[in-house]
């Protein structure tokens, strides 16, 4: 009679709980009790999901994009066909994405990277510094790794050591700039990251000069085309990177040698040539795939292309980018910078702000909804600790939960007016909660 009793009493609460959830409601979660660990919550859901879409019922449509590839529109130009999982076509001019693919999903960008090295080295050395590489420059590298042959005690000008580092793609190279600048490879990478941030990159994380494998080192292709926007304004860098052929001077294991650009689009003998290429540069390793980067101009018009974890599709992927721009701009499409607003990638929403920058470790206020925008950019699913112990649920729509009842594993947990969980009280419409939070009947 007891048990019978106390499972009408359950069902009475259950009823009376689920009359208090909010029409569009929720279907219970399946995650464990949120722990410091626990980053994410429901994604079982029956609603609808998508920024916006608890609050309305349905999909946002005007300032969600919700596929992974998007691009310009135009009735006469059809967009490319892009088999590398990542890629991006800029306006070098005013920043407007014009095609994009995956543009904000992180990768391994490879020898790439070396467009960030070059640009801080550009910016803060001269042409004529003497750069003395050292022997943790010259032997801190992974077996394979393309090199010049350097040794330490080698002496190379900054001038010298940036065609030996854009042409040949050398790695010690690479490490020698980065102690000429700052006196380490890890010193130097915090300036990278600091000036990537500069330039407005929200999900790229540099470790070394030079991209070899490491798994704390990524960007994406929006990221890596604002990178090169800079790079290719850069009048030193943009010298180098344009040239076919460059002559490095004898050092003590080697003697003068001649070292050629290895991207093939900028070559007029190669099948790739592609005319208007500025430059670009190269990189490959088995974890990041081909990566390229590139920068075309035709009658005043350039773009930049970023192409990222290909399968030797780069240099076609590139072409049918710039085709695809060049097109757009001669038939005299309209295009300006991208608006802000959700962008689908995948399983993850990004939002872009007005400056075009994507939101990162932030809260924002989107049509009177509250969200959570984690580090790496993708709005926040489920249970998240903030300081001061304090648990804020975000459902399935990304929306912060208020007046909220929610079920995990087996317990119910009340988020009060503010969003907050609320413990060691009565919720409004009359239930205790204990110091965990969670309602003891």
């Amino acid at each position: 009679m007891i048990n019978q009793s106390r499972r009408l009493w359950s069902l009475v609460i259950s009823f009376t709980l689920l009359a208090a959830v909010p029409a569009y409601g929720e279907a219970a979660v399946v995650q464990p009790f949120p722990t410091a660990s626990s980053q994410t919550g429901d994604t079982s859901s029956g609603e609808v999901t998508g920024p916006g879409a608890a609050m309305s019922g349905q999909k946002p449509e005007a300032s969600v994009n919700s596929q992974t590839q998007s691009g310009a529109e135009s009735e006469n130009v059809a967009q490319p066909v892009i088999h590398s999982e990542g890629a991006i076509l800029l306006d070098a001019s005013t920043g407007a994405v014009l095609y994009g693919k995956n543009a904000e999903t992180r990768y391994y960008p490879a020898s790439i990277t070396k467009l960030m090295t070059a640009l801080l080295v550009a910016e803060k050395t001269n042409p004529s510094d003497t750069v003395v590489f050292s022997k943790s420059a010259t032997t801190n590298l992974e077996s394979g790794a393309v090199t010049l042959g350097l040794v330490e005690g080698d002496r190379l000008t900054v001038e010298q050591s940036l065609y030996g580092l854009m042409l040949k793609s050398a790695n010690e190279v690479a490490n020698g700039l980065a102690e000429h600048v700052s006196g380490s490879v890890g010193g130097f990478a915090a300036l990278m990251n600091a000036r990537a941030r500069e330039l407005g990159c929200t999900n790229t994380n540099f470790v070394n000069p030079n991209g070899l494998n490491n798994s704390g080192h990524y960007t994406t292709p929006h990221d890596m085309a604002l990178i090169a926007r800079a790079a290719f304004n850069n009048e030193k860098v943009r010298k180098v990177v344009s040239t076919s052929t460059y002559q490095i001077p004898a050092t003590k294991n080697a003697g003068k040698r001649t070292v050629t650009m290895g991207h093939k689009m900028i070559q007029v003998s190669d099948s790739r040539y592609y005319p208007g290429v500025i430059g670009g540069k190269t990189g490959y390793t088995s974890l990041a795939g081909n990566t390229l980067v590139t920068c075309a101009e035709k009658n005043g018009v350039r773009l930049i292309a970023v192409i990222m974890k290909s399968k030797s599709t780069h240099y076609a992927d590139t072409r049918a980018l710039f085709d695809y721009g060049f097109a757009l701009k001669a038939e005299g499409t309209s295009i300006s910078p991208a608006s802000s607003g959700w962008i689908k990638n995948g399983t993850r929403w990004n939002y872009k702000k007005q400056n075009g920058t994507n939101a990162s470790q932030e809260w924002l206020t989107v049509d009177g909804v509250d969200y959570y925008i984690d580090s790496d950019g993708t709005m926040v699913n489920g249970w998240r600790e903030f300081p001061g112990n304090v648990w804020y649920y975000f459902r399935s729509s990304g929306a912060k939960a208020q007046n909220y009842w929610v079920e995990t594993n087996n317990k119910w947990y009340y988020l009060g007016s503010n969003g907050a969980m609320v413990r060691n009280t009565v919720t409004p419409d009359g239930y205790p909660v204990n110091s965990d939070g969670v309602w003891t009947p």
